[in-house]
Parts: C-alpha cells; sequence; structure tokens
C-alpha cells in the first residue's frame, strides 16, 4: 500500500511541476522574455516566454495600469492607450472580463468604454477591434487579440502572450450567416471597439 502511495505522490508532483515550467519557465531559447517578436501601426508585441511568465506591473506616466508585463492584456491595453488614446475606466481585469455577457449586442461595456459586440454580430468586425476569449483549462483567464486585418473571408488578429512557441498573428474564418458576422472560433466571445463618440 505505501508504494503504491508514494508512486500517486511521484506521479502528482511530477504533474504540478510540469505544469508549473510550462506556465513559468522559458521553454523558447530563441526569444527573451521582453524581445520585440512583431508590431501593430508601430506598438511592439513583446515575447512573454510561457503564458503565466509575469514580468512586474507596466503603468504610464501619469499612472494608468497597462497590466503586467507581458501578457496579452497589457498589449491591447497599451495599443488602445498609444494608438488610439483610450483609457479603460477600469483599468484592472483578466482578459475574459473585458466581455461583460450583461451587454447587448452594440451597446456600450462601460467597464471599458467601448462598444461592445457579440460572436456572432449584426456588426462585421473591423480593424483596431479588441477580440475576447474565453478561458480553458490552461488558462482559466481567457486571452485578448487586436484585429489587424479584415476581409469578406477572414480576420487576422496579433496578440502577445501565445506561448513559447505560438505565433503573435494568427487568422480565423469570417462567415455571415442569417444578417449575423461570426468568426469562427468557438472561444471567441465577441469584440470591442472604440467609436469616435465615446
Amino acid at each position: 500500500m505505501k508504494k503504491i502511495i508514494l508512486f500517486i505522490f511521484v506521479i502528482l508532483t511530477l504533474i504540478v511541476l510540469g505544469l508549473y515550467a510550462y506556465k513559468q519557465l522559458n521553454l523558447n531559447p530563441k526569444f527573451k522574455v521582453g524581445q520585440e517578436v512583431d508590431n501593430l501601426n508601430g506598438v511592439p508585441v513583446y515575447f512573454n516566454g510561457n503564458i503565466g511568465n509575469v514580468d512586474g506591473r507596466n503603468l504610464t506616466k501619469d499612472g494608468y495600469n497597462l497590466g503586467l508585463k507581458y501578457q496579452c492584456v497589457e498589449f491591447v491595453k497599451r495599443y488602445y492607450y498609444q494608438e488610439l488614446n483610450h483609457k479603460m475606466p477600469n483599468s484592472y481585469g483578466h482578459a475574459k472580463d473585458f466581455f461583460n455577457p450583461n451587454v447587448n449586442d452594440g451597446n456600450i461595456n462601460k467597464q471599458r468604454r467601448l462598444i461592445q459586440y457579440t460572436n456572432p454580430s449584426k456588426s462585421k468586425p473591423k480593424i483596431n477591434d479588441l477580440v475576447v476569449y474565453s478561458g480553458t483549462v490552461m488558462n482559466k483567464y481567457g486571452h485578448v487579440s487586436i484585429i489587424s486585418q479584415v476581409t469578406e473571408e477572414e480576420i487576422e488578429i496579433i496578440q502577445q502572450n501565445p506561448g513559447p512557441f505560438g505565433n503573435s498573428r494568427a487568422k480565423y474564418d469570417l462567415v455571415k450567416e442569417k444578417g449575423k458576422w461570426q468568426i469562427k472560433n468557438d472561444r471567441i466571445l465577441g469584440w470591442l471597439r472604440k467609436e469616435a463618440n465615446h
């Protein structure tokens, strides 16, 4: 009986250490944490190593919280701040929390001061829209990215912190069915947009 308990303990320890290494350690020697790997309109995307790595908090000179370096949230908030001159009333929160399930399609998300669209939506996604993803078993906090290109059939997103071997860009099919636009990815909850009057 003692051997079985010891075996189970060793296996559980190895699983915990493996998950820690996956989330915290940089397994990709090709890049260093904080190295620029891409940019959108001159706003850099930095390499973060593994998804759980945190390298301090990024604040603007006036004290606005951009988020934890170099998480996905930090990039989208830094992009909206630098490129779109936008500060969110609620400057904290996990990626998935950027989408408020209580806000109807096309209405204002007051925490972010952005118009929120559900996936699917009557409004076609646009360049600079902030895309929000649900959490997963390995990443309960969700994910956010920015739309960098849109055609009639697909969108391209740019993202920070896709994992040590993930790409900063990804493409998803875009379809229009029954008068609504849908980004074909089951994790995408919707997208947020800065309108001229918000």
